[in-house]
């Protein structure tokens, strides 16, 4: 049975617990456990998604263990594919088990981002490690800025595929809001729209996380929130990806506009883009299983 591995930013925790939820075929889902995995353990659990959790170091334990009793099924049945009844019915077991695939995901912090050089190092680091395991890995962050430009040409000769968010031009989003937007063509749409006034974009997840991003900030001593009491900086763009897991939305825009002195815009999104995306990554580790 394939595995499929995601890496992911926490700012898409709510797209990975609509798409894992939603998909009813998966043989298992592990979590990979720590502190940046509680907000999509908690939307797992609010969809009723049965999940397991574990260090990443236990991971290859949990998944070597599914291969006992099917390989000693195998070694009895071996003599028997000779006959054709029986080879048959062993293809069609091979195809159905290529089709059950076992996803693990590992979350990371949202602080990586105020390093790029950081956040690439972890990021390909956690990409090299969980390699050993997979048949493919699904990285569930956009280019963000120059992080991930080269990623693919990167990983070009890695002998685990590398599958990223694209929209339908093929092009690798840009970031989270691009991807709600449902691709780098409709963001540029939509800012050209708001030309002439500064804008921010907030999704649920940004819209809960600020106050977290911000305090991260400071830490690092990489804030500057100046520009957002400027007054050219007006408006603050509500977008909708038609997900409820976060019943504050409305209240942390709101929150948000009041301190910054800000115009609410509503905009419609969707989780279209990571669904696809979905796909095409399980779509590749089923096809490369039967290879």
């Amino acid at each position: 049975m394939p595995i499929l591995s995601i890496i992911a930013c926490r700012m898409f925790e709510d797209e990975l617990a609509h798409v894992l939820s939603n998909d009813r075929e998966l043989e298992q889902l592990i979590v990979v456990e720590g502190r940046d995995s509680f907000g999509l353990l908690r939307k797992l659990k609010s969809e009723n998604c049965i999940h397991r959790t574990a260090p990443l170091d236990r991971v290859p334990l949990l998944l070597g263990n599914r291969h006992v009793s099917s390989s000693g099924f195998m070694t009895l049945a071996k003599p028997l594919l000779k006959l054709p009844f029986f080879r048959e019915i062993h293809e069609k077991m091979k195809l159905k088990a290529a089709h059950r695939v076992t996803v693990v995901v590992n979350p990371l912090r949202l602080g990586l981002h105020d390093d790029l050089d950081l956040l690439k190092s972890e990021v390909y680091g956690k990409i090299r490690e969980m390699a050993a395991f997979s048949d493919g890995i699904l990285i569930f962050y956009c280019s963000c800025g120059e992080a991930f430009e080269s990623l693919e040409e990167d990983f070009s000769g890695f002998e685990c595929p590398i599958y990223c968010l694209k929209d339908g031009n093929g092009e690798v989003v840009a970031d989270c809001i691009s991807a709600a937007l449902g691709g780098n063509a409709a963001y540029d749409e939509t800012m050209y729209t708001c030309r002439g006034t500064g804008a921010l974009y907030f999704t649920p997840m940004w819209a809960s996380a600020w106050k977290e991003m911000a305090e991260e900030r400071r830490k690092s001593r990489n804030l500057d929130d100046s520009f957002l009491k400027d007054p050219r900086y007006s408006r603050l763009v509500k977008l909708d990806t038609g997900l409820s897991y976060d019943p504050d939305f409305n209240k942390n825009v709101l929150d948000f506009a009041r301190t910054f002195d800000m115009e609410i815009v509503e905009i419609k999104g969707s989780a279209e883009l990571a669904e696809k995306s979905y796909r095409t990554a399980k779509k590749g580790v089923i096809q490369r299983t039967l290879e």
